[in-house]
């Protein structure tokens, strides 16, 4: 192992009818499928549905922050 690290970050959008929160922990489960080694995330941008005059769904714009493998 060595004494840096080299990171990336990637963009995923995770939604949810219930909250923000909710949207978030779906996004970052859905990448922890896929992506080792996740160490932060970063809200850039919250949006929402609204139907019949009350908020419908909730959609959350996040950048996850992972290690690259080795270093």
């Amino acid at each position: 192992m060595s004494n840096h690290h080299v990171y990336k970050k990637v963009e995923v959008v995770g939604s949810s009818p219930n909250s923000i929160d909710d949207a978030i922990r779906v996004a970052i489960a859905e990448c922890a499928k896929t992506i080792r080694y996740m160490e932060w995330f970063e809200v850039k941008e919250t949006r929402g549905h609204i139907a019949n005059d009350e908020v419908a769904h909730f959609q959350v714009v996040l950048q996850v922050g992972f290690r690259i493998a080795g270093s």
